[in-house]
């Protein structure tokens, strides 16, 4: 499987623990060290696992959490860093979010999670690249 592939899979594997509200899950996902960072829609930035984690576990445990749907990811690979970029339909709204990953001891783990909301989709006509992430 390619690093690409890898990634997306860890990609998925976020998205669908968020869902499933399995906070076991999705701390599994992230990076076990103290350099991880996330900024949720609205929040200033968290550093460091405790508070990170602390974010998520928060996050699950509200009975009311949004529904997240990731559409249209992309990965990037550069050596043992990679990044996600992709959009989160989050209750019907639109955000840009980016998921950047280490591999560590052949893992692909996450560092740092970012999302915020964008004025508008694009769609393939509006990039002539065929990019329809801006």
């Amino acid at each position: 499987m390619s690093d690409e592939s890898q990634i997306l899979t860890a990609n998925t594997a976020f998205y669908t623990a968020f869902a499933a509200g399995d906070f076991a899950a999705l701390a599994a996902l992230w990076a076990d060290r103290d350099g991880i960072s996330c900024i949720h829609p609205g929040w200033p930035a968290i550093v460091g696992r405790t508070a990170v984690i602390g974010s998520w576990r928060d996050i699950l445990a509200n009975p009311s959490r949004p529904q997240i749907v990731c559409a249209d990811p992309h990965a990037i690979v550069d050596g043992d860093h990679g990044h996600v970029l992709c959009i989160e339909l989050v209750d019907g709204a639109a955000l840009a979010a980016s998921n950047h990953f280490a591999r560590i001891d052949g893992r692909w783990r996450m560092v740092h999670h970012q999302s915020s909301p964008i004025a508008q989709l694009a769609t393939p006509d509006d990039d002539p690249d065929g990019h329809s992430l801006h």
